[in-house]
């Protein structure tokens, strides 16, 4: 159960906010429940995920192979039941869901991929960024890519903590 209760999406204040989150992810999840809590903040939130999910020119499948990769390195098991769906519908396979937690040692990861999670994994368990791991993932994008992928994993590095500090988890849904 998570440490503090969700919102209630029939208050007035979040009744637009409900609208607009139902009108593009179709429905509100536990996160948003909790975000709700503080408006402005779930207004921010709500915009700067749309941006890195659904406006960016990063591949979907790299995107949310990132996003499983934090989740896994986090222990965010809300973060990896929410996305492992999207993960698959934009091109990852099982086998590569799988091999996540050891992709080093898998031969299912292409070298980008194998940039890609080695970049993911720098920023989220060290925060700074060898040159070396930085050397490896350039030249397999573009700027706008590469600051779109820098973007993505921060930003769910940040979901994953939001998450876990609240304990926010799929069970809340039972």
């Amino acid at each position: 159960m998570a440490r503090l209760p969700y919102a209630d999406l029939a208050h007035p204040e979040v009744s637009p906010l409900v609208e607009q989150i139902v009108a593009e992810r179709g429905s509100v999840l536990l996160l948003y429940q909790m975000l709700l809590q503080s408006p402005p903040v779930a207004r921010g939130w709500l915009n700067h995920l749309t941006g890195i999910r659904h406006n960016s020119s990063l591949a979907g499948d790299l995107r949310e192979m990132v996003i499983m990769r934090i989740a896994i390195l986090n222990r965010a098991p809300y973060e990896a039941d929410q996305h492992a769906p999207i993960a698959l519908n934009e091109g990852m396979s099982q086998a590569q869901l799988d091999d996540l937690p050891d992709w080093a040692s898998s031969a299912l990861f292409s070298d980008k991929e194998r940039a890609v999670l080695a970049y993911a994994d720098a920023m989220t368990l060290h925060v700074q960024v060898p040159d070396a791991v930085f050397a490896a993932v350039k030249p397999h994008f573009e700027a706008k890519q590469l600051v779109e992928l820098t973007a993505t994993i921060a930003t769910y590095n940040m979901v994953s903590r939001f998450l876990e500090a609240l304990e926010i988890h799929t069970t809340d849904e039972d």
